[in-house]
């Protein structure tokens, strides 16, 4: 199955893209900024307040 892309990405900006993902800093900050998201996400599901459970 594939995707079928809405927008095609011009030469100019997937030459943007493939810099950056050899940009160690960039890819940090990336995922960092995925694991902030996700724990987040984790968090809210599973009902926490910061950081802690709530009461039942």
């Amino acid at each position: 199955m594939t995707i079928e892309p809405k927008k095609k990405l011009s030469k100019k900006r997937l030459e943007e893209l493939k810099a950056m993902v050899h940009d160690e800093r960039y890819m940090a900050g990336a995922i960092f900024r995925l694991a902030t998201v996700l724990s987040n996400q984790l968090m809210d599901d599973l009902g926490a307040l910061d950081g802690r459970f709530k009461q039942r």
